[in-house]
């Protein structure tokens, strides 16, 4: 890598479209942001924002009817949206990798797991199939799977969801990415699997230097990962800050909503039980973006201005971005 300041990670003015019988939609629009190398970054936000398209953009994994339809990302300075297929192949794994959210689709079911983290090591650093097979079970240790030689035999549907998303951190870190994307890692897991996952994922990407994109639709999660957070509504980022400026003073009125959805438990044992606040209504799908700012008609300081000109994302004075035309 040349440059002391150069990012891992650059995504500028990614435009995303999906096209229709009835026409041509933006599906992810002007969306930019960096990730450093060993950084954390959250791309945060409802389903349906735009998030795990971004992240399958990135991966070089789009397909119809979705499309890129403009903008650049380049890995350690070098554009990779217009790859050769053979390229991208060879990058995928070994320089970035991801974490789907339901593991049970993304292994195959007709191999056993240790063949399926044996195939990195053969595929990507040209190991033998003895060497990736033993490397495996040593994967599978390091994702802390008990009786790693024996689960290495096993098939995905023989495992517990927790135990499948490991090995799916085992397949991701294999051979040491750069980046490792997770979408939505803990979505199908129960809460007390979920945390040893997180904590997981922290502790081996830590020791390695891997940098991580984390997108989920729990700011709270997020915020507890990474460093700085973007936040998505309607295939647009609307705000981006450190994680402890996001929970404590965030600017958008979708990050507000977010925030002051989270359970407080401490400030609910003080004063009783008191109500979840919710964001009303939904987000609008693709083919049905409103003009303006599009998250007025939710927003309950919207006025005449925020139903018709789109606000520009604006850079506050501590380096903050927010997308908002009565943003604090």
């Amino acid at each position: 890598m040349s440059g002391a300041n150069m990012n891992l990670l650059e995504v500028e003015n990614l435009h995303i479209g999906l096209s229709t019988d009835t026409g041509d939609f933006p599906a992810v629009e002007g969306v930019s942001f960096t990730i450093a190398p060993g950084e954390t970054v959250g791309l945060v936000g409802e389903s349906g924002c735009g998030k795990s398209i971004t992240a399958l953009a990135i991966m070089g994994l789009l397909r119809q009817p979705l499309g890129l339809a403009g903008g650049k990302i380049r890995l350690t300075g070098k554009e990779i949206q217009n790859l050769p297929t053979a390229e991208l192949r060879a990058l995928r794994g070994k320089r970035i990798a991801m974490i789907f959210q339901e593991p049970m689709t993304a292994l195959n079911p007709l191999k056993t797991v240790g063949r399926q983290i044996a195939e990195m090591f053969v595929l990507h650093e040209g190991a033998g199939w003895g060497e990736a097979e033993r490397r495996a079970v040593d994967a599978l240790t390091q994702v802390k799977v008990p009786a790693p030689e024996r689960r290495a035999a096993a098939y995905p549907h023989e495992l517990s969801g927790g135990m499948r998303q490991r090995v799916m951190i085992a397949i991701a870190l294999a051979c040491a990415p750069d980046l490792l994307i997770a979408d939505e890692p803990t979505t199908a897991l129960d809460v007390t699997v979920q945390s040893e996952i997180v904590d997981l994922m922290k502790e081996l990407c830590a020791a390695r230097g891997t940098a991580i994109l984390m997108i989920s639709h729990d700011l709270g999660l997020v915020t507890d990962i990474c460093k700085r957070v973007c936040v998505m509504y309607a295939g647009r980022i609307v705000e981006q800050q450190d994680s402890e400026k996001i929970f404590n003073h965030p600017q958008h009125p979708y990050t507000q909503g977010l925030v002051a959805s989270l359970p407080r438990l401490g400030m609910r044992a003080r004063h009783g039980r008191q109500p979840l606040v919710e964001i009303a209504g939904v987000v609008p799908g693709i083919t049905a973006y409103p003009k303006g700012c599009r998250f007025h008609p939710r927003c309950v300081r919207r006025t005449e201005i925020c139903e018709t000109v789109v606000p520009e994302l604006e850079t506050l004075v501590d380096g903050s971005l927010v997308r908002c035309h009565h943003h604090g």
